[in-house]
């Protein structure tokens, strides 16, 4: 019998308790969501995310998706250091993306997305900021396309999984054993997920104190759809959002844990009457909402959370900006150079833009109150184009 066989036998001794508790309300049966606007296109798997080892940062590299020649690329600004440094794991196929998880204290589990003839996500991680890998069991399904489908609970290892067909799983320390704990339709069957009209689940998070939250698309204008496990369903939790969105649409398009608490980005509305939001919570129920910033048609191609809180992102526009927790508004940032993958807020009020041209990673610094970008570190990295067709 396969390795994967025996975990998924494994897992149906558990599967059970998880789906009456997914499904919440004594079984309530699920209900069809009620019939809403597309959502606003994920942001990319591009992203920086700053943890006690320091700051992680994820990009695409090389040539063609279609090709096969994109392969995704790690690198790690080392705490207390200003250069950056490849530590991408080695000998894992990465062309369908790296999906971030910032573990307790200095650890990392990275996934890796399924591509061409790959069907299930392997795990890594690291204790010593990329120095050194070790593979945890793998999850045998996909991950979904969004920065903010893992997460690692800080207090116990156990680890969140948002896959690819919208259901939640979880798995005790190491992954060893998978079990479902929600989908979309037993959570939108929770009084919870029936007032904010839940469509789709879009993160995955746990809080400091290891509290699980998922975030989704409302229906219901002026919701955001954040929820916690609690009192064996889930509990809506996401922010009240200004009375000037009140009529608007609600998608959570990030959702994150940070060393302050978590972070989420909400866009609000559609077309050229989008705007984007920040919040910030230390336990996943009390918020504080940035104000809106108008996005003016485009939308969010990426998003980033350093030191302190701080948020950044960029827009298909071709713009950055970012803001901290109580921030009375978003900053824009100067043009941003050509190539930009992703931002990474450093300690001091500086930004990284983190700049790719095929195999080299072009790093540029913002100081604060600067009104253009310094290129500090050039980093040619080995692309070995044509080993994955």
């Amino acid at each position: 019998m396969s390795a994967l066989r025996r975990r998924r036998t494994a897992a149906v001794a558990v599967i059970l308790p998880a789906v009456l508790f997914a499904a919440g309300c004594g079984g309530t049966p699920a209900t069809p969501p009620p019939a809403t606007q597309a959502a606003p296109p994920a942001p990319s798997l591009n992203t920086s995310l700053d943890t006690t080892a320091g700051t992680w940062a994820a990009v695409v590299m090389g040539g063609s998706a279609a090709q096969e020649n994109a392969f995704w690329q790690l690198f790690i600004r080392p705490a207390r250091s200003a250069r950056w440094r490849l530590v991408t794991p080695p000998g894992t196929a990465d062309n369908g993306g790296l999906v971030l998880a910032d573990g307790s204290g200095p650890a990392l589990v990275t996934g890796f997305r399924p591509s061409q003839d790959l069907t299930f996500t392997p795990l890594i991680q690291t204790s010593n900021g990329g120095q050194a890998w070790s593979s945890l069991d793998p999850l045998d399904a996909a991950l979904a396309s969004t920065p903010d489908a893992l997460a690692v609970n800080p207090a116990s290892g156990q680890l969140l999984a948002l896959l690819a067909g919208g259901t939640v799983q979880a798995a005790a320390p190491g992954g060893t054993t998978w079990h479902t704990l929600a989908s979309p339709q037993a959570l939108a069957a929770t009084p919870a997920g029936q007032h904010c009209g839940l469509t789709a689940l879009t993160a995955a998070a746990y809080t400091p104190a290891g509290i699980t939250v998922l975030a989704g698309t409302c229906a219901r204008p002026g919701t955001a759809g954040i929820f916690t496990a609690g009192n064996a369903t889930w509990q809506a939790a996401g922010p009240a959002l200004p009375a000037a969105l009140a009529s608007q649409p609600v998608t959570v398009a990030r959702l994150t844990r940070t060393a302050q608490g978590i972070t989420a980005l909400l866009i609000a509305g559609t077309g050229p009457g989008t705007s984007l939001l920040a919040a910030w919570s230390a336990d996943g129920s009390h918020w504080t909402v940035s104000p809106p910033l108008a996005l003016h048609g485009a939308t969010l191609t990426s998003a980033s959370f350093g030191p302190g809180g701080t948020t950044a992102i960029i827009t298909t526009a071709k713009h950055g900006q970012s803001i901290t927790p109580g921030g009375s508004s978003w900053e824009p940032l100067p043009a941003l150079p050509s190539g930009t993958a992703t931002l990474a807020p450093g300690a001091d009020g500086t930004t990284d833009a983190l700049a790719v041209h095929s195999g080299t990673l072009t790093v540029w610094q913002h100081a604060a109150g600067a009104t253009t970008w310094t290129t500090i570190q050039v980093i040619n990295v080995p692309i070995p184009y044509g080993s994955s067709s």
